[in-house]
């Protein structure tokens, strides 16, 4: 699915972790690194664990952001390579939109 093509992008100062999908000509940017840019986390575990929580109620809601995400291997912060979630720029505004007044990365 991907090239492999890895990217750090900024937000706020904050790294968000991004593969370029060559098939589909996009970006995707791992949902752990928003998630704890929008929560103002650097706790790793207490990211985990709100995302964990987030995406049960989102999925009990139905929400088309849980349906938006997409798994690939990326590389966690413990240094190996895991499956993580992942979203497209659409999906990450979709996202936003959980967070009231934190948009301003849009």
């Amino acid at each position: 699915m991907c090239n492999g093509n890895v990217s750090i992008r900024f937000f706020d100062d904050r790294e968000v972790r991004a593969v370029w999908d060559e098939q589909y000509a996009k970006w995707w940017f791992s949902v752990l690194d928003i998630v704890a840019l929008l929560t103002d986390q650097d706790d790793y575990t207490k990211t985990r664990n709100y995302w964990k929580y987030l995406k049960a109620k989102l999925k009990k809601e139905n929400s088309q952001v849980v349906s938006a995400i997409t798994q690939l291997k990326f590389l966690a912060p413990d240094g190996k390579k895991r499956l993580a979630d992942m979203l497209d720029y659409t999906g990450i505004i979709a996202l936003g939109k959980e967070f009231p007044g934190k948009m301003a990365f849009c």
